[in-house]
């Protein structure tokens, strides 16, 4: 049985949590929350669950941490982990667009003997994309696509005028490291996309608002030495914060079970 500490309280982690709940193979042991958070933690997740605020606070043994809290749990947390050789999966992918955050977890991953491991997340074709930067890829354009209330928090609301729009319009066109520097609540799709192709500076990206559009819409093409592909997926939102996917709480969870399955495609 594999012994869980997620990182977060909020939408994902609960998402999560509610999926493992039925898999025998998987014991949610910690939660690790900033301090103050202790008493929606065990609101959520159970008396039995232990409470801490760092790694030095963790009694319990174990096998993976999972983070579920965005970008500054990733960078408050994830060196310490993976220097001691517990593996840790997240959807801050985001964060990886600092390129001195990305060296130091990886050094950390390599002291350690472990593995920081990003999720799909929001989108899908990752494992295409992926295969096909084994060969080399030409162009790769990511596109996303929110209902105008999706964009609040973001830079979007300094560039549009959200309740007025009545057509989609691009606020932001660039590269997927300035997407994520610049949109760490909204773009964590686009840096999933670089990861898994040809990286930050080279991956295209626009970001619209279109009131025309009711559920999150994500677009990729990609053309290399395998050919070209299309994809696209609307998804639909946690019910408890418009800004977080529902498949991405669906994805972590298959990535927890992975390794607890005897045929993982």
């Amino acid at each position: 049985m594999q012994t869980l500490a997620l990182i977060g309280c909020g939408a994902i982690a609960e998402a999560v949590a509610g999926y493992l709940a039925d898999h025998d193979s998987v014991e949610l042991g910690v939660v690790i929350v900033r301090p103050g958070s202790d008493e929606k933690a065990r609101s959520l997740f159970g008396e039995d669950i232990e409470i801490a605020s760092t790694f030095d606070d963790v009694t319990r043994q174990v096998d993976l941490v999972v983070d579920c809290a965005g970008h500054e749990a990733l960078r408050e947390h994830g060196e310490v982990f993976l220097s001691k050789g517990i593996n840790l999966l997240t959807v801050s992918s985001g964060a990886l667009a600092d390129a001195g955050l990305f060296d130091r977890l990886a050094a950390a991953a390599r002291l350690g003997g472990a593995q920081l491991r990003v999720v799909s997340g929001a989108i899908g074709a990752l494992d295409a994309l992926s295969a096909g930067s084994v060969g080399t890829l030409t162009k790769v354009t990511y596109r996303g696509r929110k209902p105008p209330q999706g964009w609040r928090g973001s830079p979007a609301e300094t560039k549009l005028d959200l309740d007025a729009l009545t057509e989609p319009a691009v606020h932001f066109s660039g590269n997927a490291r300035d997407a994520a520097l610049q949109y760490p609540k909204n773009a964590n799709v686009a840096a999933s996309v670089a990861l898994a192709g040809i990286g930050f500076d080279d991956t295209e990206v626009e970001l619209i608002a279109d009131p025309g559009v009711q559920r999150n819409v994500h677009e990729v093409v990609a053309e290399g030495d395998f050919g070209r592909s299309e994809f696209r997926i609307e998804g639909d939102s946690l019910p408890d914060n418009p800004r977080s996917s529902a498949l991405t709480a669906m994805s972590v969870v298959r990535e927890i079970l992975n390794p607890t399955s005897p045929i993982v495609i």
